[in-house]
């Protein structure tokens, strides 16, 4: 796994600690820097988006993970001196301040800094440079940075308004699918034997009254993406299709950011960050077609770090006074 260069970063005293995290609707991930930019714990745990298990919820997730990489450290919480919370379901400033509020006052690192899991995977691809970064795991967002340090986000509207292209999306129109299957309106699909066997139905047609139990959430549906994209790679035409749709569905949010920040003519990495991305080319070849109808010389980037590292690093760097962007 890729660590910081701790020439790109300002001189700190070693013995300085720095929380990054990187959390969404499935689960939460912690990384913890020293002050000479080396990740020198990690740890991970329950989901932290805020808009699915509420606030209070979330932070206690994230603290359950710091503890748990504070422990692997021999560190106490004391030993933060600053924090970035990258979260998915921030987007609202108020959310993201009773975050922070919550945060500090429970965890007591004063120098905390709340933005989106998509500006610390953006970070984590550029590292402040022009580009993009997709995001492709309970739900799907991108989010862009040009050269002028505006930024551009599409996607991120959760699993009413959107996900598309994320396990959610590719869920429900793998479901849809095995529905008309089984109704003779459509196609057979493997996904029907895979459907019944993860949703713990007797069979394809009790699926009804597994997917809408009380206890069905999202992040349980979403987690049938992994499924589909293991049937779409053994080459499940159904399965296939509905993976290609996803990646057309992220390359049309990567190059709607790349339009409106001017990036259409640059060459421009775009990092690829989430679950999702597990499906290789079957994803990513459709993606990069639709993307490069708009940016031809835009191409896909393995991030320089994972996100939660990215978040440690920006703590680092920025404290709660870092630039990240004014949004278009």
């Amino acid at each position: 796994m890729p660590q910081p260069n701790p020439n790109r970063v300002s001189k700190q005293r070693p013995y300085q600690y720095f929380l990054g995290v990187d959390g969404g609707g499935t689960k939460t991930n912690i990384a913890i820097m020293n002050g000479a930019g080396e990740v020198i714990a990690e740890a991970s745990g329950g989901p932290s988006n805020p808009l699915r298990v509420g606030v209070e919820t979330a932070v206690t997730n994230i603290m359950k993970a710091a503890d748990s990489a504070c422990d692997l450290a021999g560190l106490s919480r004391g030993d933060i001196v600053a924090a970035t919370l990258g979260l998915a379901g921030v987007r609202r400033t108020d959310i993201r301040e009773r975050v922070r509020e919550s945060f500090i006052e429970r965890y007591r690192v004063r120098k905390t800094h709340v933005t989106t899991d998509a500006d610390i995977a953006l970070y984590g691809t550029t590292l402040g440079k022009p580009g993009a970064v997709v995001i492709a795991g309970t739900g799907s967002i991108c989010l862009g940075i040009n050269d002028d340090g505006v930024k551009a986000i599409a996607g991120g509207w959760g699993p009413i308004a959107g996900d598309e292209g994320g396990g959610r999306g590719i869920a429900e129109r793998a479901l849809h699918s095995i529905a008309k299957a089984s109704d003779g309106r459509g196609p057979l699909t493997k996904l029907s034997e895979q459907a019944a066997g993860y949703f713990r139905a007797s069979n394809v047609e009790n699926l009804i009254g597994a997917i809408y139990a009380p206890q069905m959430d999202n992040s349980r549906i979403a987690g049938f993406a992994r499924l589909v994209v293991e049937t779409a790679i053994e080459g499940d035409k159904i399965a296939v299709e509905i993976i290609s749709e996803a990646g057309r569905e992220l390359g049309t949010a990567a190059a709607a950011v790349l339009k409106r920040l001017g990036l259409t003519k640059q060459r421009v990495p775009i990092g690829c960050v989430g679950s999702i991305f597990m499906a290789g080319d079957l994803l990513t070849r459709p993606m990069v077609e639709l993307i490069n109808e708009t940016a031809a010389k835009a191409y896909l980037q393995e991030p320089l770090m994972p996100p939660s590292h990215a978040g440690a690093l920006m703590a680092m760097k920025n404290g709660v006074n870092g630039k990240t962007g004014k949004k278009t």
